[in-house]
Formats: C-alpha cells, structure tokens, sequence
C-alpha cells in the first residue's frame, strides 16, 4: 500500500485562500483637496497676478526700543516662492495620505503662515504696513475667542457640549462694564466677568445635566436669553445718564527688557493684565488636563463616563464643575470686550465671537494650546481685515468684510481634516 503523496496548500487553495491583504486606512482627502485649492489660489494670484513693485513690512512700534529697517518683499519673487512651497506641502500631504500616515501639525502651520505671507504682500500691493500693528491688533482681538475656546475644551473634554459660549462673553462683558462703572475700578469688573459667564454656565449645567435636557438645545436657548436679557437692559438701565456704561479700562502693564525684544516685544508683553491671564490660563489648563489627576478623571468622564463611574468618580459632580468653569473662562473673556479696549457695553457686543471660538477648539483639537494656535489665526484676520480697509488694496470692501468668517470655513472644514471629539460628547449620563 503507497501512501497519498503530501502537496503544500498553494497560496491559492491554502488556509489563507480567499483573504485579502488589509486595506490601508488613509486619512480624508478632504484637507489634501483644500490644500490644492489653496495652492491654485496662490499661483493664480499671489505668482502670475503679483502687484508690480515691493511691499513693505515695518517691524517696529514708534516707542520700541530697538528700531529695526523695513522688510521689502518684491511681489513676484515672494508669489512664486509661496507658491511653490504650497505646492511642495500639497504633494507631501497627498504621499503621506496615499500611504495611511497622517502628517504632523507642522504641515498646515508651514502652508498657514507661507500662504499669509503670500496674501499679505499681495493685498499690500507695494504700500507699507505695520507688522507689530498688525500682530498685537491681532492678538489683542483673540482674546475673547482664546477664553471661550479654552472654555470649550474645558467643558466638552468632561462630555458637555458647550454652545452657550457667545452667551457667556456676553454675560461677562455685560457684568465687566456695570461693575467696572458703578466702582469706577476696571479691577472690579474684571472680577464680575467670570462670575456673570459662571452663572450662564450654572444654568447649562442645571438644565442640561440634573434635568437631562438636549445640550445643544439648552446653549442655544441660553445664547438667546442673554442677548435679550441685556439687550432689555441696555436700553433701559444703561442708556441715558445712569453712569452706568462707562467702564474705566485697563491700562497696558509693559513688563521690563521682555517688552523690549525686537518685533514680537511690545506685541506680547505691552498688553492688558488680560491678555497675561489668557498667557498663565492657557498653560494652566493644558498641564491640569494632560499633566494631573484631575485632568485624567475629566477625560476619563468625557470619554467614558460608565466606566468613570466603576471607579468611583462622581461623573455629573465632575461635569457640573467644569461647565461651571467653563462658563467663568468664557466671561473673563467677555470683559476684554470692554475693560480690555476701553469701551462701553453695547447690545449684541460679542458679535458671533462664541460661535468662532467654538471653530477654533474643533480647529484646535479640543487642546487648549491648539485652540490658542486656532484663535490668534482668526484674531489675525480680524485685524487684518481692519487693517486693511484703511488703505489701496486690490480686495473688496465685502471680501474683507467675510474674511474672519472664511477662514473659520477653510480651517475647520478644509485644513484639520477628521476631528474626534471625546467619545461621550453630548451624551447625558443618567446613572444606572
């Protein structure tokens, strides 16, 4: 008797027969077609429209210490250099894509600040901006959108949606201006301000915690409330000669030898005791979220609060304290509105600011440094825009107009791509 001879399974009719290799899974192609957009936008306008001549870019204030010369960038040269790297990041982005790998942060802060750079020596068309005008401008406008969006994380990376933003600013700047006036201390106010966006953030936690009602609902509701709420009072409290709406405002605290570093100097460290708050809560809330314990049990709540709760963490104790906080963040913002510039209270002031900062936390990741990143980009084009109606350039009065609001579109459906919230946002947590 012979035996069968023994055959190896062929690739083909083996075990494996019938298994497909494992699909790559790449990223949206969603931010590569932006950037492609983006970069036909550049050549077009920025190399083969360049302005004839060199615009110029002064680099230092009237009262810096350190005087530097003006930056000339000849439009051509600049347009094709900016074009060309656009392009060069487009193609990285799409190899990178095609391979399953996500790139770094640096791609979209690279083709951010390269195609800024294109724009502006565009729309200056030969003629001479200030740099450091333009710059603390812009970062003095971002505050609010910083602390509503630093409000944000806060309160989402707990599972709490908060939409209420605008209502809190404007709750802040509301109780900035009548605290500031009746005490005639800007200090006074800025005290005020948390406590007014605390209290809108109490009713968003009541409502949308204890009794379980739909969260985005609750913000809208809340954003309302305050714009009729102090939009009544306005008219019938601070209008006339209450003395009321006449808030003192914050002086600049220049800081000694930093303020004297040449360009970024007086834009960082000739500020508004605000703006060093926003610097100092921004590190604080970074290093508490991802450097702490409490940090740990808020994104353990955030991202899976049942399992939170295993472990023994009040998981709506947790919530109703960070929106809470959030709230505060969000009207320490609001007294920038007012105490910050030096202006009085005015119906509707926060503008639509809560709705871009919260752009610029899904632009940010729900990091508070990326939210920080996210919301000078928008502060900036504010300014810009401001800047820019005030001289010949080729843009539209109604383009610059919509310019805040355009680049809100690009960055948070275009350039960031897929953004996971955490895992629980939104979801009322209703022990068992």
């Amino acid at each position: 008797m012979t035996a069968a001879p023994t055959t190896s399974p062929s690739p083909a009719t083996g075990p494996a027969a019938g298994r497909s290799a494992p699909a790559v899974d790449r990223p949206s192609a969603r931010p590569v077609i932006t950037y492609a957009v983006l970069s036909a936008v550049a050549v077009a306008l920025f190399a083969i429209s360049a302005p004839d001549g060199t615009s110029r870019f002064r680099l230092s204030g009237r009262s810096d210490a350190v005087q530097l010369p003006e930056l000339p960038l000849p439009g051509a040269a600049a347009g094709w250099v900016v074009a060309l790297v656009c392009i060069a990041i487009t193609v990285l982005v799409e190899r990178d894509r095609r391979a399953g790998r996500r790139t770094g942060w640096w791609a979209p802060a690279v083709f951010g600040l390269f195609w800024l750079v294109g724009f502006l020596v565009w729309v200056v068309a030969g003629q001479t901006i200030s740099l450091v005008g333009l710059l603390g401008g812009g970062l003095v406008l971002s505050v609010p959108l910083v602390l509503g969006a630093l409000g944000g994380v806060v309160s989402e990376r707990a599972g709490v949606v908060n939409i209420a933003i605008e209502g809190q600013l404007l709750a802040g700047a509301f109780g900035a201006a009548v605290v500031a006036s009746a005490a005639q201390n800007a200090y006074a106010g800025l005290l005020a301000a948390p406590l007014a966006g605390a209290l809108v953030g109490l009713l968003l936690a009541v409502f949308a915690i204890r009794y379980v009602v739909n969260q985005i609902i609750v913000g809208v509701v809340l954003n309302v409330l305050v714009v009729g709420l102090t939009s009544y009072l306005f008219s019938t409290v601070l209008s006339g000669s209450s003395g009321l709406n006449s808030p003192p405002g914050l002086a600049p605290v220049r800081i000694p030898l930093l303020a004297d570093i040449p360009v970024v100097g007086s834009v960082l460290f000739n500020q508004s005791v605000v703006v060093y708050l926003m610097y100092v809560l921004v590190a604080v809330v970074h290093v508490a979220l991802f450097r702490t314990r409490w940090g740990l049990r808020v994104r353990a709540v955030g991202e899976h609060p049942k399992a939170a709760d295993t472990v023994g963490i009040d998981v709506n104790r947790t919530r109703f304290t960070n929106v809470i906080l959030s709230g505060a963040l969000a009207g320490l913002g609001g007294a920038m509105l007012t105490l910050g510039v030096g202006l009085a209270f005015g119906q509707e002031i926060s503008a639509g600011k809560g709705y871009i900062a919260l752009a610029a936390m899904i632009f940010g990741r729900y990091t508070p440094v990326g939210a920080l990143v996210a919301a000078l980009l928008f502060g900036l084009a504010t300014n810009l825009q401001d800047i820019l109606a005030s001289i010949a350039t080729p843009v539209p009065s109604q383009f610059l107009l919509m310019a805040p609001y355009l680049v809100t579109v690009f960055a948070v459906a275009g350039l960031v791509g897929r953004v996971r919230p955490p895992a629980a946002d939104g979801e009322p947590y209703v022990k068992q």
